[in-house]
């Protein structure tokens, strides 16, 4: 009887069970077991205040849990293997209770990487579920969801519909939003620089005039440049002073989860979400010298804490390889100023030293080399010596003006041998103190301050979480989920907020202001931290913010004004004389009557109205009104001209009727066309729902006797057994072929031809 464990994910099970014997048997639950209901609120109050979430299995992952209880029956130890951090226990929680098992009678093993020594280690030493982070990640899910479920449908009532708000994400909304509001607002200030030549082609800019120093500010218009310049040429200059100081450059940090996407964005040009999933396959397991297995630490983590042995690893590697000048005295270690970070989790490392990047070149893939480059010399780097530097000053004294000009020179470069040192040296020539120098040219040239700059992705997740907002796991799924509902758009690498971003948040700003704002979100994740910690009932948490926030809701519904988003244009309609409002709908921007539903007269932008439908002598087979012909994106088709009071509709072209009957009722196949192209339904819709994406044939499937469909894939054309089941197939002949299926750009340009 084998031991069971069950993992996250197919990737990690592999490189598991890799590792172990015959007496282990690793499975992966995919993910997520039970959830709350997608279709409802599914959160029950009691008369006490209680929250009881009401979890489900999702269709698909039916058969998961129905193998993972086949499995648990017959082991002998079923050991829960998810992630360490609180969505990895809940996850935990959640497979046991779908399994039929006491959550706390199952040991738990964790690991922060996948290497034999590692999963070894985990099993010699398992724990329990740990319920206090399992009731704080329930928390934060219930919280997710009342915001979710109760405030999304009042923007879309109020705004337009498809809107969405969340916790983590309205409150970044909100950070995006102020940054554009303060690029709106900001008027430019003029200011000069003044930047002299002298000889021996040595760069300076004005320091002090008539005793007063110079910052870059204090030249505001071209007059005051002006007298800097006329007296300077006139004056006559001398090597005032020549110092030389040498300053360290401190080591960097390990990468955690925060820092690792913002480097991956400015030096690889990686996006949060693909810094993610790279970093997820390198964890997971991928090719190396010694077998498959983890090459880095687990990805989502705020802890800046290194193994010993793995410190002990690199410092050894960086003497042997670079010798003792570049090893410090003792290792290193470093503290992270991440609010809440989980200090009992590692920084992000490479899991073995002696897989360098040389070595991995010839095992990873390109993006998953990158990375592990960038994630192993920042490892080494961080137990390496400080680079020394020598930093140079020569001031040029005249009567009333004073130049400065500014050199460097890299005296040890440390940490850099691995991380690379990309500037130049510029030393200034060796001048005595007051000698005489001439100067050969003065430039001065206007500028105007610069409004802050949009954030990048980069500089978004750093000012989440210097805020507390999030946790490692929601950077990069935040900025997707504002993307994905056009709350953000990303141009050259800069997040630009859209006009409905701006509506939204003013309605929750006026409404619901602690939805967007960072102190109560940050307030919200240390309380989340608490009841990890034991300190706080889970409970009180949603009780103290469900009560005030629903008061909100049903105030809001009667009191907020709508919103829609509606521009008036100073016309007024043909029809009734309201004025005319430029609004934005399903198929882009349109002119539309301020007195709808009244009145439902519309034109393009143009002013073109849309053009009449087509009346016919065909009357309607469920009212009796006669039919009209109109258009849609898919082609024209019949519609009842009593639309909307009667909505039957039907193809302009009767649907091709196929000689093979439906297998489930008898009835007539008929080819239809759909949002996802050609398919075959029955005639006696809805009674009956028989469909498929396949040509139904006559002949019937020599294995189960089923029935047989041709199918047109991008691979060739394939005749198939409808039954998932049985696994018949078989190539079309050459005389039966159809043809592959155009592309997005052929149907285009067909369209467009017979337009």
């Amino acid at each position: 009887m084998k031991n069971l464990i069950i993992v996250e994910s197919p990737a990690k099970a592999r490189t598991i069970s890799a590792f172990l014997g015959k007496n282990y048997k690793v499975v992966a639950s995919k993910g997520h077991i039970r959830d709350l209901p997608k279709s409802s609120f599914g959160i029950t109050v009691d008369e006490n205040g209680t929250f009881i979430p009401k979890y489900s299995i999702p269709r698909d992952v039916n058969p998961v849990v129905k193998e993972l209880k086949k499995l648990a029956k017959d082991a002998e130890t079923i050991y829960i293997a998810t992630d360490e951090d609180r969505e990895g226990e809940a996850i935990g929680y959640h497979i046991a209770m779908a399994i039929k098992k006491e959550p706390e009678s199952l040991p738990r093993i964790v690991f922060h990487e996948i290497t034999k020594t590692a999963i070894q280690h985990a099993l010699d030493n398992p724990r329990k579920l740990d319920m206090d982070s399992i009731n704080a990640q329930q928390a934060r899910r219930l919280l997710d969801r009342i915001v979710g479920y109760k405030l999304s449908p009042l923007l879309a009532s109020k705004i337009q519909k498809g809107l969405s708000a969340g916790r983590v994400q309205s409150s970044t909304l909100k950070i995006v939003i102020d940054r554009e509001r303060e690029i709106k607002a900001f008027k430019p200030e003029e200011f000069w620089t003044i930047d002299g030549l002298f000889e021996k082609n040595i760069d300076s800019s004005i320091y002090s005039f008539n005793g007063n120093k110079v910052d870059k500010m204090s030249i505001k218009n071209e007059a005051m440049a002006t007298e800097i310049v006329q007296s300077a040429v006139k004056e006559n200059f001398i090597v005032e002073s020549l110092e030389k100081k040498e300053r360290k450059s401190k080591t960097p940090s390990p990468f955690m989860t925060s820092t690792l996407q913002q480097s991956a964005s400015t030096q690889l040009g990686f996006s949060p979400k693909k810094t993610m999933m790279v970093a997820q396959k390198l964890y997971e397991g991928v090719k190396t010298d010694k077998g498959n297995m983890g090459v880095i630490t687990y990805m989502r983590t705020d802890s800046l804490n290194l193994a010993k042995e793995a410190v002990e690893n690199a410092r050894d590697y960086i003497q042997s390889n670079f010798g003792d000048d570049y090893l410090p005295s003792k290792a290193k270690n470093y503290n992270t100023k991440s609010k809440g970070a989980q200090e009992a989790h590692e920084a992000i490392r490479p899991t073995m030293v002696d897989f360098t990047p040389l070595i991995a070149k010839d095992y990873l893939g390109a993006d998953e080399f990158k990375l592990y480059r960038l994630i192993y010399n920042r490892f080494l780097a961080c137990q390496m010596t400080e680079a020394r530097l020598e930093s140079q000053t020569l001031l040029f004294k005249g009567e009333k003006s004073t130049f400065k000009a500014s050199g460097r020179k890299l005296l040890f470069d440390g940490f850099y041998k691995v991380t690379g040192y990309n500037e130049k040296d510029k030393l200034l020539p060796e001048l005595k103190k007051g000698q005489k120098v001439i100067l050969d040219d003065i430039k001065p040239e206007q500028h105007f301050t610069e409004p802050p700059a949009r954030y990048n992705e980069a500089s978004l997740i750093k000012k989440l979480e210097s805020l507390g907002i999030g946790r490692p796991s929601t950077y990069a799924p935040t900025i997707t989920i504002l993307q994905t509902r056009k709350y953000i758009e990303i141009q050259k690498k800069r997040i630009h907020p859209t006009e409905v971003a701006f509506t939204v948040i003013e309605m929750l700003e006026e409404y619901f202001s602690e939805i967007v704002d960072s102190a109560f979100t940050s307030n919200m994740e240390a309380k989340l931290d608490e009841v990890d910690e034991g300190k706080l009932d889970w409970q009180k948490v949603l009780s103290d913010f469900y009560d005030p926030f629903m008061k909100k809701i049903v105030d809001g519904k009667e009191k907020i004004k709508s919103k829609k988003m509606a521009i008036p244009t100073g016309e007024m309609c043909p029809k009734c004389g309201h004025e005319l409002l430029r609004r934005k709908g399903r198929f882009g921007e349109f002119i539309a009557c301020g007195n709808f539903p009244k009145c439902k007269y519309t034109t393009d932008l143009e002013g073109n109205a849309p053009p009449e439908p087509e009346k016919t002598d065909r009357p309607c087979e469920k009212c009796g009104e006669m039919m009209v012909i109109k258009d849609s994106r898919r082609g024209k088709f019949y519609a009842c001209s009593a639309y909307p009071k009667c909505k039957n509709a039907q193809p302009l072209v009767p649907p091709r009727e196929l000689s093979v009957p439906c297998p489930k009722c008898g009835s007539k196949l008929h080819e239809k066309e759909g949002k996802r192209g050609k398919f075959y339904g029955c005639s006696n819709y809805p009674k009956c729902r028989f469909i498929s994406n396949g040509e139904p044939q006559e002949r019937k499937c020599p294995e189960c006797e089923s029935m047989i469909v041709h199918k047109v894939l991008k691979t060739g054309e394939v005749y198939e057994c409808i039954e998932k089941k049985c696994k018949f197939k078989e190539p079309v002949p050459e005389d039966k072929l159809k043809g592959l299926p155009e592309s997005k750009e052929e149907q285009k340009e067909k369209n467009e031809k017979e337009s």
